[in-house]
């Protein structure tokens, strides 16, 4: 069966790729930093015994993943799909406001940490049948999308997790590993709010397929959750 390694599964979009792939088969490695509060996906884990088990990983300490590397070294990865994620622009944020401690733990998560994990995980990846590592950006990381500026933390640090992925589809054609970005679509979570615009399963459920049909050569583009592919 393939298996699903994924960060940030204790809630919503997380939570949501959790559940969709173990109802379909898939064994499931889902990562969050408390897992003894993780209340909904420990039942999610209940509900389906041997295809889940659960890791407490905070993507910030380093030490964390290098650790769960090797403990799960033998473990086959058909898809790492990196998508813990902050958004820090809150407040009184802005040009001329600038909180640079928030703008750091911004890059640290939504940036350095993806890369991080890769790195720490990819013989797995490259052991596995599907090879594909995904992570989950944003538009707002669109350069030729920006036309109402702002949220100067959560851009830069979304924009720098796109480069990274072009670099990676790059570094890691040699081993036939398939990397992608992917935006989710403006989602009805804690971070999107009630008023967004589609619901956690209509967005997982888009993605998947996007996901499912990825090869080689689509490897290093920008796509919505639709499908679409999104200028850089």
């Amino acid at each position: 069966m393939p298996t699903l390694l994924i960060t940030g599964a204790n809630r919503g979009i997380g939570l949501e790729f959790a559940k969709q792939y173990a109802e379909t088969g898939w064994q499931v490695l889902a990562c969050c930093r408390h897992p003894d509060k993780a209340e909904t996906l420990n039942k999610l884990a209940s509900q389906h015994t041997g295809l889940f088990n659960i890791y407490a990983l905070d993507i910030t300490k380093f030490d964390q993943i290098e650790k769960l590397a090797i403990k799960l070294a033998n473990q086959k990865i058909d898809l790492l799909l990196n998508n813990a994620g902050i958004y820090s622009d809150t407040g009184n944020i802005g040009f001329g406001t600038i909180d640079y401690e928030a703008w750091i733990k911004a890059f640290m998560v939504n940036s350095m940490a993806p890369l991080k994990i890769t790195e720490a995980f990819i013989n797995q990846v490259a052991n596995s049948q599907q090879k594909k590592v995904i992570n989950i950006t944003s538009k707002m990381g669109s350069i030729a999308d920006n036309t109402s500026g702002g949220s100067y933390l959560y851009r830069s640090s979304k924009t720098a997790l796109n480069m990274i992925v072009k670099n990676l589809s790059i570094d890691l054609m040699s081993r036939k590993i398939t990397t992608a970005v992917l935006h989710p679509g403006w989602v009805q979570t804690d971070m999107g709010g009630p008023n967004a615009l589609i619901t956690v399963q209509q967005s997982v459920t888009g993605m998947r397929q996007v996901i499912e049909g990825l090869t080689l050569a689509d490897s290093g583009k920008f796509y919505n959750y639709d499908g679409k592919e999104i200028p850089w």
